[in-house]
């Protein structure tokens, strides 16, 4: 289970730290894309969740998932952690999720989300105790 949330600055060169106990359960190699939920983030996979992401995709109907396919199967990068525990974010999705600086790394169960941390700290400003609570009312404490 990946949770957490991380601050780390993103070098000149597009690379970010990621810690090492996110690190061991992603694995050597994995997946970095675009995030599909109208949030301009990033998610980070490992192989055996993005094969189970892709595998869920695929059983919609085609007329559902053909685009969805193409925003998220167009903009997936393979990538994989130098001798210093950090990635290379592509540019393109430096881009679009407007990473330059600082990022805000956010464990979510599954996967991971990189924010930009403005971003993020806005995102978060739309949570409250309230919110929050209207959202797990279906859930048995």
């Amino acid at each position: 289970m990946l949770f957490g949330g991380y601050q780390h600055n993103i070098d000149k060169k597009g690379r970010i730290f990621i810690p090492s106990k996110l690190r061991e359960q992603l694995g050597e190699s994995f997946i970095i894309c675009r995030a599909i939920y109208k949030k301009p983030c990033l998610w980070v996979y490992s192989l055996t969740e993005w094969e189970a992401l892709v595998e869920r995709i695929s059983q919609l109907p085609n007329a559902k998932s053909s685009g969805m396919r193409r925003f998220l199967f167009e903009g997936a990068f393979n990538v994989e952690f130098d001798a210093q525990g950090r990635i290379l974010i592509p540019a393109s999705l430096r881009e679009y999720a407007e990473l330059e600086g600082d990022a805000h790394i956010i464990g979510m169960d599954k996967n991971l989300e990189i924010w930009n941390t403005a971003l993020w700290e806005e995102e978060k400003g739309t949570y409250s105790p309230e919110t929050i609570a209207a959202m797990a009312e279906d859930l048995e404490f």
